[in-house]
């Protein structure tokens, strides 16, 4: 009576080893190139939310106020004009082209650029017409 084979033969346990080491390697690099790139969404984000909110500020100034939303490249800063330490590392820039035309509509097209940390660039744009907008005395303020 023959017995049947029971365990591995040495071949069949180098072999196995080796698919092993081999789908273990590409496991790692895979890991290491995803790790490698982890905090690169949450700059992303960062740089997202700071620009959002560096645009609906200025979107919200009266018509003729615009122009005084450009600034060149600077920290990010709160409200009373300081800067946010958190942000260590990214930088702001507000554009305001007063010129622009919206479908031939005199509009006022507003660019703010955010830089991360890693110098990864964002830009966000935003068009903004005069809505038929008065000043205090009745004036008003659109072209």
């Amino acid at each position: 009576m023959i017995r049947p084979q029971r365990g591995m033969t040495l071949v069949e346990l180098i072999i196995t080893i080796v698919i092993i080491g081999i789908a273990a390697a590409a496991l790692y690099s895979a890991m290491a190139a995803i790790t490698g790139r982890s905090a690169d969404p949450l700059l992303r984000q960062q740089s997202v939310m700071i620009a959002e909110s560096y645009l609906s500020s200025a979107l919200a100034l009266p018509y003729d106020q615009l122009g005084s939303a450009a600034q060149s490249v600077a920290a990010p800063r709160n409200l009373a004009g300081e800067p946010i330490a958190e942000l260590a590392g990214y930088s702001v820039a507000l554009a305001v082209d007063g010129a622009a035309k919206l479908n031939g509509v005199a509009a006022t097209r507003i660019e703010v650029t955010v830089s991360d940390p890693q110098q990864q660039s964002l830009r966000l744009s935003g068009w903004r017409t005069c809505y038929g907008e008065y000043d205090a005395a009745g004036n008003s303020l659109c072209p």
